[in-house]
């Protein structure tokens, strides 16, 4: 099985702040992400990805979050098998440096 990509929340955060376009996706509970999100990214959670499967496009590359990196990592297993591009945010939210929404 191939190795699921990883990137940091301190490689994230300087992506954003230059202003790159990402695709995020946090997979935290209603609850959680109540707590704050990275600005721009869209909630879907863990339990709902397989019902929201035609919101991903293979083309494109999605970051996955959640509060540890655990779920995340679970579901960019479960994607990643079906073909799309992942990447994992290692740390989760408890890592986050950057700022909330």
């Amino acid at each position: 099985m191939e190795e699921i990509q990883v990137i940091t929340p301190e490689e994230l955060k300087k992506k954003l702040e230059q202003g790159e376009k990402l695709d995020l996706v946090d997979v935290r509970e209603y609850e959680e992400v109540a707590q704050g999100m990275i600005p721009g990214a869209k909630h879907i959670r863990m339990g709902e990805i397989p019902a929201n499967l035609d919101y991903f496009d293979k083309e494109k590359e999605y970051i996955f979050i959640c509060r540890s990196s655990a779920r995340s990592g679970n579901v960019c297993s479960y994607l990643q098998d079906q073909g799309y591009k992942v990447r994992n945010m290692i740390g989760g939210m408890l890592a986050w440096p950057g700022e909330v929404e």
